[in-house]
C-alpha cells in the first residue's frame, strides 16, 4: 500500500484551478473528500468494460475485470489496476476508522478500502469508490 504524502504526487494544482476544471459536485467529492449518496453514481450497477480513471486528472485507477456487485449503493472493486495506483491515508472521520482511497497521481479523493466482509472475491477487499472520481474509457 502506498502512503506517500499529497506533496509527492506528479499533479498538483491550486485550490482555484481544481474549482475551475472541476464541476461543483465532482469537487466536492474529489477535492474535499465527500460522498454521493448510495444507488444514485452512475457506474454504481454498470457491467461495462473498460478501465476506470481519476476524473480529476485522468490517471488508469481500476478496471471492469475487478469490479464486483456489493450490493452497497456505489462500485465496487476488489483491487486496483495496478501496485500505486492509489494510495491509503487513515480516515477518522465521521466517528469511524477507515482506509481512505486517493488517486496516486493527483490526490484525489475516490472512496474508501473496507477488508474482511466476506465477499467471495480474492482479495476480500472491497474499494468503494464514488462514481463521480471516476470517468469509465469503454473497451471493446
Amino acid at each position: 500500500m502506498s502512503t506517500t504524502e499529497s506533496s509527492d504526487v506528479p499533479v498538483q494544482k491550486t485550490d482555484d484551478e481544481w474549482r475551475t476544471e472541476l464541476t461543483s459536485e465532482e469537487y466536492r467529492v474529489l477535492r474535499q473528500a465527500g460522498t454521493e449518496r448510495p444507488y444514485t453514481g452512475e457506474y454504481y450497477d454498470t457491467n461495462t468494460k473498460g478501465v476506470y480513471q481519476c476524473r480529476a486528472c485522468g490517471h488508469e485507477l481500476f478496471t471492469s475485470n475487478e469490479k464486483f456487485d456489493s450490493h452497497c449503493g456505489w462500485p465496487s472493486f476488489w483491487a486496483p489496476l495496478a501496485e500505486n495506483t492509489v494510495r491509503y491515508l487513515h480516515d477518522h472521520s465521521m466517528g469511524m476508522q477507515r482506509t481512505e482511497v486517493r488517486c496516486a497521481n493527483c490526490d484525489s479523493h475516490l472512496g474508501h478500502l473496507f477488508e474482511g466482509e466476506g465477499y467471495g472475491t480474492p482479495t476480500d477487499q472491497r474499494f468503494c469508490i464514488n462514481s463521480v472520481s471516476m470517468k469509465l474509457l469503454e473497451q471493446p
